[in-house]
């Protein structure tokens, strides 16, 4: 049986120097040596991390607020994408008129999309292909920010494992083989929290085959679990801001080889990113030894728990200020006096951090508190 060939980007938002050649449908100057990776795969699947617009809608969130114009499908339909992954964190950037033509001009220019839709029934839909007589499944979920989904109002399809795990078991029979891309993870870190690694595991042992997790923003590290391939973070695909980490123009394509039903292998393909001329490129060989030696480095660690327990520790402890700052509402100028001075310290109590802990780990409580937030009308 001939093998089946799925070749998987990482976040894609043609902004700055790549919006030009996107709206232009240049693929040779968006993908480079990159292209013929693209173009000799059964199916390439990327992460569209903004959405296609023709007027600006912004909402009210935190972060970014990014959109596209919806002539940048151009260079992904001359690069033959064949799915865009919606389910992301900047998808409802544009309220419902950007997820709605984003999902238009897609549909229009024969371009499948996941992971989002104009209610969560839609937004949870799980697409099937079949290839030389093998169904391969594509699932996307997003955690919640401000862009997920519900019952009667669009967005993305939300990280939820009861919906998730009954949408398996409702459709095992349907496929052979179940790709997931799930938006998840903590920015600019390379490895998966605890948490984020037991969940992907428990996907893999409930029937994925593949979770390539994406948003991190800088490549990360995989593991092979129980015969599934479980990666944490590809880095960006195609993403122009002034960040100054060299991670943020780093990242990789992450190529399955299908070779029969379950079963398959993983290859990463190293890139570089608008640094600084527009498009994606190949690293060169001896810099992508280098490389994929990083990657191998940090995914040797996933096979001890406490070391990932103790790395997420330390990440924690790095970012006590920023979190802490941000719970009590302080940011910036304010945010940064409060470190210097440590009025958090001063001006609470122990008692004051365990309510608030408490409010936040317990289950019941926390549903409470988002439920308040969410009827205030701040965004949900």
């Amino acid at each position: 049986m001939p093998m089946i060939k799925i070749v998987i980007g990482g976040d894609y938002c043609p902004i700055g120097v790549n919006e030009d050649p996107s709206v232009r449908g240049d693929a040779e100057a968006l993908f480079h040596d990159l292209l013929p990776v693209f173009k000799a795969a059964d199916c390439s699947i990327l992460n569209l991390e903004a959405p296609l617009i023709e007027r600006e809608t912004p909402i009210s969130k935190i972060g970014p607020v990014l959109g596209v114009p919806t002539g940048s499908i151009s260079g992904l339909k001359a690069a033959g994408i064949d799915i865009l992954n919606l389910s992301n964190n900047h998808i409802m950037d544009h309220g419902h008129c950007g997820l709605k033509s984003t999902l238009e001009v897609c549909r229009y220019n024969g371009i499948t999309t996941i992971g989002a839709g104009e209610d969560l029934a839609a937004a949870r839909k799980i697409i099937i292909r079949e290839y030389n007589g093998i169904r391969i499944a594509f699932a996307g979920m997003a955690e919640h920010e401000f862009a997920i989904a519900g019952e009667s109002s669009p967005g993305a399809n939300p990280f939820d494992l009861v919906y998730f795990l009954r949408d398996i078991a409702n459709g095992r029979d349907t496929w052979d083989y179940l790709v997931v891309l799930l938006h998840a993870g903590v920015e600019y870190y390379h490895f998966p929290s605890p948490r984020l690694q037991e969940v992907c595991r428990f996907l893999a042992e409930n029937g994925a085959n593949a979770v390539i997790c994406q948003h991190t923003h800088c490549p990360g590290c995989w593991e092979e679990y129980r015969g599934a391939f479980l990666v944490y973070g590809q880095g960006n695909l195609l993403f122009d801001l002034p960040i100054s980490s060299p991670d943020w123009n780093r990242g990789f394509l992450v190529v399955l080889d299908i070779e029969s039903p379950g079963a398959g292998s993983l290859k990463l393909v190293p890139h570089l990113q608008s640094s600084p001329s527009p498009g994606v490129r190949m690293i060169k060989k001896e810099a992508a030894a280098i490389f994929l030696s990083e990657i191998a480095k940090r995914s040797e660690v996933l096979r001890n728990e406490r070391a990932v327990q103790r790395l997420w520790d330390e990440y924690c402890r790095k970012m006590t200020g920023q979190y802490l700052n941000g719970l009590q509402g302080y940011g910036g100028f304010l945010g940064r006096i409060n470190n210097k001075l440590g009025f958090p310290r001063l001006f609470r109590s122990d008692r004051s951090y365990r309510k608030q802990l408490n409010y936040i780990r317990c289950e019941s409580h926390r549903e409470a508190l988002i439920t308040i937030l969410e009827q205030k009308n701040i965004g949900g």
